[in-house]
Protein backbone atom coordinates (compact mmCIF):
# COMPACT_ATOMS: atom_id res chain seq x y z
CA UNK A 1 0.00 0.00 0.00
CA UNK A 2 1.31 3.48 -0.85
CA UNK A 3 1.61 6.59 0.78
CA UNK A 4 -1.97 8.18 0.86
CA UNK A 5 -2.25 11.29 -1.58
CA UNK A 6 -3.85 14.71 -0.40
CA UNK A 7 -4.60 17.48 -2.71
CA UNK A 8 -4.23 21.43 -1.83
CA UNK A 9 -5.83 23.99 -3.98
CA UNK A 10 -3.36 26.20 -6.22
CA UNK A 11 -4.01 28.90 -9.04
CA UNK A 12 -4.09 26.38 -11.66
CA UNK A 13 -5.89 23.31 -10.23
CA UNK A 14 -5.39 20.73 -7.34
CA UNK A 15 -2.48 19.45 -6.76
CA UNK A 16 -1.68 15.48 -5.29
CA UNK A 17 0.98 15.23 -2.80
CA UNK A 18 2.38 12.54 -0.27
CA UNK A 19 3.62 13.27 3.12
CA UNK A 20 5.89 10.22 4.75
CA UNK A 21 8.90 10.35 7.25
CA UNK A 22 9.24 12.66 10.02
CA UNK A 23 11.86 15.14 10.64
CA UNK A 24 12.56 18.97 8.97
CA UNK A 25 11.02 19.20 5.44
CA UNK A 26 11.89 18.11 2.64
CA UNK A 27 10.06 19.62 -0.48
CA UNK A 28 11.03 17.06 -3.59
CA UNK A 29 10.11 18.69 -7.22
CA UNK A 30 9.98 15.76 -9.71
CA UNK A 31 11.36 16.03 -13.33
CA UNK A 32 8.92 16.07 -16.68
CA UNK A 33 6.09 14.43 -15.78
CA UNK A 34 4.89 12.06 -12.61
CA UNK A 35 2.53 9.90 -10.71
CA UNK A 36 2.34 9.02 -7.06
CA UNK A 37 0.78 6.10 -7.03
CA UNK A 38 2.77 4.09 -10.15
CA UNK A 39 6.09 5.26 -8.83
CA UNK A 40 5.36 4.22 -5.59
CA UNK A 41 5.22 0.82 -7.20
CA UNK A 42 8.96 1.09 -8.49
CA UNK A 43 10.90 -0.61 -5.09
CA UNK A 44 14.12 1.33 -6.02
CA UNK A 45 12.61 4.83 -6.30
CA UNK A 46 10.97 3.88 -2.73
CA UNK A 47 14.65 2.61 -1.14
CA UNK A 48 15.91 6.20 -1.90
CA UNK A 49 12.71 8.24 -0.93
CA UNK A 50 12.45 5.76 2.31
CA UNK A 51 15.94 6.71 2.78
CA UNK A 52 15.54 10.42 2.90
CA UNK A 53 12.52 10.18 5.21
CA UNK A 54 14.34 8.65 7.90
CA UNK A 55 15.52 12.14 9.07
CA UNK A 56 12.94 14.25 6.67
CA UNK A 57 9.21 14.96 6.35
CA UNK A 58 9.78 14.60 2.61
CA UNK A 59 6.85 15.65 0.29
CA UNK A 60 6.30 14.94 -3.02
CA UNK A 61 3.64 15.99 -5.61
CA UNK A 62 2.20 15.14 -8.91
CA UNK A 63 2.66 18.88 -10.88
CA UNK A 64 -0.19 20.18 -12.30
CA UNK A 65 -1.45 18.38 -15.56
CA UNK A 66 0.26 14.77 -14.29
CA UNK A 67 -0.25 12.00 -12.35
CA UNK A 68 -3.10 12.64 -9.71
CA UNK A 69 -2.98 16.01 -9.82
CA UNK A 70 -5.90 17.99 -12.21
CA UNK A 71 -5.14 16.90 -15.93
CA UNK A 72 -6.41 20.17 -17.33
CA UNK A 73 -3.99 22.15 -18.17
CA UNK A 74 -3.30 25.20 -20.65
CA UNK A 75 -0.46 27.42 -18.72
CA UNK A 76 3.02 26.26 -19.33
CA UNK A 77 5.72 28.01 -17.61
CA UNK A 78 7.52 28.39 -15.00
CA UNK A 79 5.06 31.03 -13.48
CA UNK A 80 2.67 28.24 -12.84
CA UNK A 81 5.44 25.56 -11.66
CA UNK A 82 6.65 28.10 -9.07
CA UNK A 83 2.94 29.48 -7.87
CA UNK A 84 1.98 25.63 -6.99
CA UNK A 85 5.30 25.45 -5.15
CA UNK A 86 4.19 28.97 -2.95
CA UNK A 87 0.57 27.64 -2.69
CA UNK A 88 1.23 23.51 -1.44
CA UNK A 89 4.12 25.55 0.78
CA UNK A 90 1.47 27.65 2.42
CA UNK A 91 -0.97 25.05 2.59
CA UNK A 92 1.31 22.89 4.27
CA UNK A 93 2.23 25.83 6.65
CA UNK A 94 5.69 25.38 6.34
CA UNK A 95 7.52 28.64 6.96
CA UNK A 96 10.92 27.41 6.13
CA UNK A 97 12.25 23.72 4.32
CA UNK A 98 14.90 22.50 1.84
CA UNK A 99 14.24 21.97 -1.53
CA UNK A 100 15.29 18.75 -4.16
CA UNK A 101 14.39 19.52 -7.23
CA UNK A 102 15.08 16.43 -10.24
CA UNK A 103 15.62 17.45 -14.16
CA UNK A 104 13.45 19.74 -14.62
CA UNK A 105 11.70 20.02 -11.40
CA UNK A 106 16.04 21.38 -10.72
CA UNK A 107 15.04 24.71 -12.52
CA UNK A 108 12.16 25.04 -10.57
CA UNK A 109 13.59 24.36 -7.13
CA UNK A 110 16.46 26.98 -8.02
CA UNK A 111 14.21 29.49 -9.50
CA UNK A 112 12.66 29.32 -6.61
CA UNK A 113 15.60 29.46 -4.27
CA UNK A 114 16.40 32.31 -5.73
CA UNK A 115 13.42 34.48 -5.25
CA UNK A 116 12.74 33.19 -1.79
CA UNK A 117 16.21 33.27 -0.14
CA UNK A 118 13.96 33.55 3.64
CA UNK A 119 12.20 30.45 2.65
CA UNK A 120 14.59 27.80 1.90
CA UNK A 121 17.41 26.27 4.29
CA UNK A 122 19.05 24.38 1.60
CA UNK A 123 18.84 23.46 -2.09
CA UNK A 124 19.71 20.38 -4.00
CA UNK A 125 19.42 20.48 -8.32
CA UNK A 126 19.85 16.52 -9.46
CA UNK A 127 20.49 16.16 -13.17
CA UNK A 128 19.40 19.59 -14.30
CA UNK A 129 20.62 22.48 -16.08
CA UNK A 130 20.86 26.14 -16.76
CA UNK A 131 19.17 25.59 -20.04
CA UNK A 132 17.27 23.19 -21.30
CA UNK A 133 17.68 24.39 -24.74
CA UNK A 134 20.88 22.71 -24.46
CA UNK A 135 19.47 19.07 -23.95
CA UNK A 136 19.87 18.55 -27.48
CA UNK A 137 19.74 20.17 -31.15
CA UNK A 138 16.99 22.06 -32.17
CA UNK A 139 15.86 19.61 -35.04
CA UNK A 140 16.20 16.73 -32.30
CA UNK A 141 14.38 18.24 -29.92
CA UNK A 142 11.76 19.08 -32.71
CA UNK A 143 11.74 15.53 -33.73
CA UNK A 144 11.16 14.10 -29.65
CA UNK A 145 8.15 16.20 -29.30
CA UNK A 146 6.82 15.41 -32.59
CA UNK A 147 7.31 11.54 -32.06
CA UNK A 148 5.58 12.46 -28.76
CA UNK A 149 2.27 13.98 -30.21
CA UNK A 150 2.11 11.38 -33.09
CA UNK A 151 2.77 8.03 -31.33
CA UNK A 152 2.78 8.63 -27.50
CA UNK A 153 2.95 4.63 -26.95
CA UNK A 154 6.34 4.74 -29.39
CA UNK A 155 7.70 7.49 -28.15
CA UNK A 156 7.60 6.96 -24.12
CA UNK A 157 10.03 3.73 -24.74
CA UNK A 158 12.12 5.80 -27.02
CA UNK A 159 12.31 8.54 -24.01
CA UNK A 160 13.36 5.77 -21.48
CA UNK A 161 15.85 4.36 -23.42
CA UNK A 162 17.41 7.74 -23.25
CA UNK A 163 16.74 7.86 -19.15
CA UNK A 164 17.53 4.02 -18.73
CA UNK A 165 20.04 2.77 -21.40
CA UNK A 166 20.45 -0.54 -20.56
CA UNK A 167 18.35 -1.06 -18.18
CA UNK A 168 16.37 -4.65 -17.26
CA UNK A 169 13.40 -5.24 -19.08
CA UNK A 170 10.75 -5.09 -16.38
CA UNK A 171 12.31 -1.52 -14.87
CA UNK A 172 12.06 -0.22 -18.76
CA UNK A 173 8.46 -1.23 -19.26
CA UNK A 174 7.43 -0.37 -15.69
CA UNK A 175 8.90 3.30 -16.28
CA UNK A 176 7.54 3.19 -20.06
CA UNK A 177 3.91 2.79 -18.99
CA UNK A 178 4.22 5.48 -15.75
CA UNK A 179 4.81 7.84 -18.51
CA UNK A 180 1.98 7.06 -20.37
CA UNK A 181 0.06 6.79 -17.69
CA UNK A 182 0.78 10.36 -15.97
CA UNK A 183 0.07 12.66 -18.92
CA UNK A 184 -1.61 12.32 -22.12
CA UNK A 185 0.29 12.74 -25.39
CA UNK A 186 -0.41 16.97 -25.31
CA UNK A 187 0.37 17.51 -22.04
CA UNK A 188 3.67 15.56 -22.26
CA UNK A 189 4.73 17.16 -25.19
CA UNK A 190 4.00 20.36 -23.47
CA UNK A 191 5.49 20.02 -20.39
CA UNK A 192 8.90 18.41 -22.59
CA UNK A 193 8.44 21.68 -24.36
CA UNK A 194 8.46 23.82 -21.03
CA UNK A 195 11.44 22.29 -19.95
CA UNK A 196 13.53 22.97 -23.54
CA UNK A 197 12.69 26.30 -23.45
CA UNK A 198 13.27 27.25 -20.08
CA UNK A 199 16.30 29.25 -19.39
CA UNK A 200 17.39 30.07 -15.30
CA UNK A 201 21.01 31.00 -16.50
CA UNK A 202 20.27 34.85 -15.06
CA UNK A 203 18.64 33.44 -11.81
CA UNK A 204 21.32 31.27 -10.41
CA UNK A 205 23.66 33.66 -9.26
CA UNK A 206 21.10 35.28 -7.02
CA UNK A 207 20.96 31.59 -5.16
CA UNK A 208 22.10 32.71 -1.23
CA UNK A 209 21.41 29.18 -0.15
CA UNK A 210 23.47 26.26 0.55
CA UNK A 211 23.46 24.29 -2.91
CA UNK A 212 24.29 20.68 -4.01
CA UNK A 213 24.56 20.38 -7.45
CA UNK A 214 24.08 16.16 -8.00
CA UNK A 215 24.20 14.54 -11.45
CA UNK A 216 25.03 11.36 -12.90
CA UNK A 217 28.77 11.11 -15.16
CA UNK A 218 27.48 9.39 -17.91
CA UNK A 219 23.97 10.68 -17.89
CA UNK A 220 22.54 10.71 -21.54
CA UNK A 221 19.01 12.72 -20.90
CA UNK A 222 21.67 15.70 -18.92
CA UNK A 223 24.90 15.78 -20.22
CA UNK A 224 27.17 16.10 -17.39
CA UNK A 225 28.49 19.00 -18.30
CA UNK A 226 25.31 20.62 -18.24
CA UNK A 227 25.31 20.19 -14.57
CA UNK A 228 29.10 20.91 -13.97
CA UNK A 229 27.87 24.28 -15.43
CA UNK A 230 25.02 24.99 -13.88
CA UNK A 231 27.02 24.69 -10.21
CA UNK A 232 29.71 26.86 -11.50
CA UNK A 233 27.01 29.43 -12.04
CA UNK A 234 25.52 29.32 -8.54
CA UNK A 235 27.60 30.89 -5.49
CA UNK A 236 29.01 28.36 -3.24
CA UNK A 237 27.91 25.19 -4.74
CA UNK A 238 29.21 22.05 -4.48
CA UNK A 239 29.19 19.72 -7.07
CA UNK A 240 28.75 15.68 -6.53
CA UNK A 241 29.44 13.33 -9.58
CA UNK A 242 27.73 9.63 -9.38
CA UNK A 243 28.83 6.74 -11.38
CA UNK A 244 26.27 5.42 -13.81
CA UNK A 245 24.49 6.41 -17.35
CA UNK A 246 20.91 5.96 -15.78
CA UNK A 247 19.15 9.63 -15.45
CA UNK A 248 16.71 8.87 -12.56
CA UNK A 249 18.26 9.41 -9.19
CA UNK A 250 17.40 6.36 -7.36
CA UNK A 251 17.87 3.99 -10.52
CA UNK A 252 21.73 3.15 -9.81
CA UNK A 253 23.18 3.22 -6.59
CA UNK A 254 20.81 4.86 -5.03
CA UNK A 255 22.84 4.41 -1.11
CA UNK A 256 26.00 6.79 -2.67
CA UNK A 257 23.11 9.44 -3.79
CA UNK A 258 21.69 9.26 -0.10
CA UNK A 259 25.33 9.60 1.16
CA UNK A 260 26.10 12.50 -0.32
CA UNK A 261 22.41 14.06 0.14
CA UNK A 262 21.91 13.38 3.80
CA UNK A 263 25.12 15.48 5.00
CA UNK A 264 24.97 18.22 2.85
CA UNK A 265 21.26 18.44 3.99
CA UNK A 266 22.75 18.35 7.98
CA UNK A 267 25.85 21.03 7.05
CA UNK A 268 23.38 23.16 5.86
CA UNK A 269 22.21 23.69 9.27
CA UNK A 270 18.53 21.86 8.46
CA UNK A 271 19.19 18.89 10.80
CA UNK A 272 18.32 20.07 14.19
CA UNK A 273 20.94 19.85 16.95
CA UNK A 274 21.78 16.29 18.57
CA UNK A 275 19.92 15.09 21.32
CA UNK A 276 21.95 15.11 24.23
CA UNK A 277 22.22 11.19 26.32
CA UNK A 278 19.67 11.78 28.63
CA UNK A 279 17.09 12.33 25.37
CA UNK A 280 18.71 9.69 23.53
CA UNK A 281 17.55 7.37 26.37
CA UNK A 282 13.90 9.15 26.77
CA UNK A 283 13.10 8.69 23.28
CA UNK A 284 14.71 5.02 23.63
CA UNK A 285 12.16 4.48 26.09
CA UNK A 286 9.58 6.23 23.77
CA UNK A 287 9.86 3.67 21.08
CA UNK A 288 9.79 0.65 24.09
CA UNK A 289 6.23 2.01 24.28
CA UNK A 290 6.90 3.39 28.06
CA UNK A 291 4.94 6.17 29.02
CA UNK A 292 6.63 9.36 30.28
CA UNK A 293 5.44 8.17 34.37
CA UNK A 294 7.05 4.73 33.44
CA UNK A 295 10.19 6.75 32.07
CA UNK A 296 10.64 9.09 35.17
CA UNK A 297 10.22 5.24 37.70
CA UNK A 298 12.67 3.93 35.40
CA UNK A 299 15.30 6.94 35.03
CA UNK A 300 14.53 8.32 38.62
CA UNK A 301 14.26 11.70 37.59
CA UNK A 302 10.91 13.57 37.88
CA UNK A 303 7.59 12.83 35.28
CA UNK A 304 8.14 16.86 35.02
CA UNK A 305 11.48 16.29 34.21
CA UNK A 306 10.71 14.20 31.65
CA UNK A 307 8.03 15.85 30.15
CA UNK A 308 10.75 18.63 29.20
CA UNK A 309 12.82 16.13 28.07
CA UNK A 310 10.27 14.75 25.62
CA UNK A 311 9.45 18.25 24.75
CA UNK A 312 13.18 19.29 23.68
CA UNK A 313 13.12 15.64 21.84
CA UNK A 314 10.30 17.07 19.84
CA UNK A 315 11.93 20.19 18.93
CA UNK A 316 15.43 18.91 17.92
CA UNK A 317 13.88 16.16 15.50
CA UNK A 318 10.85 18.71 13.83
CA UNK A 319 8.01 15.89 15.08
CA UNK A 320 5.02 16.25 17.08
CA UNK A 321 3.88 12.67 17.92
CA UNK A 322 5.60 9.63 20.10
CA UNK A 323 5.04 7.46 17.11
CA UNK A 324 7.73 10.10 14.90
CA UNK A 325 9.90 9.87 18.19
CA UNK A 326 9.61 6.23 17.68
CA UNK A 327 10.27 5.76 14.45
CA UNK A 328 13.34 7.81 14.85
CA UNK A 329 15.00 5.91 17.57
CA UNK A 330 14.63 2.53 15.79
CA UNK A 331 16.07 4.07 12.87
CA UNK A 332 18.96 1.75 10.49
CA UNK A 333 22.18 3.29 12.12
Amino acid sequence: MGPVVRFAATPAGRVAYTVTGSGPPLLCLAGWVSHLALMAENPQHERFFDGLARSRTVIRYDKIGCGLSDRSRTDFSLDVELATVRALTAHLGLDRFALFGSCEGGQVAAAYAAAHPDAVSALIVYGSCARGGDLAPPAVRASVLDLIRAHWGLGSRVLTDIWLPAAPPPLTAMFARMQRAAADAATAAALLEMFYGCDVTALLPAIRVPTLVAHRRDSRAVPFERGRELASLIPGAQLAAFPGRMQPIYAEEPGAALAALLPFLGSAGSLPGPLTAREFQVADLIADGHTNPEIARRLGISARTVDAHVEHVRTKLGVRARTQIAVWARRPA
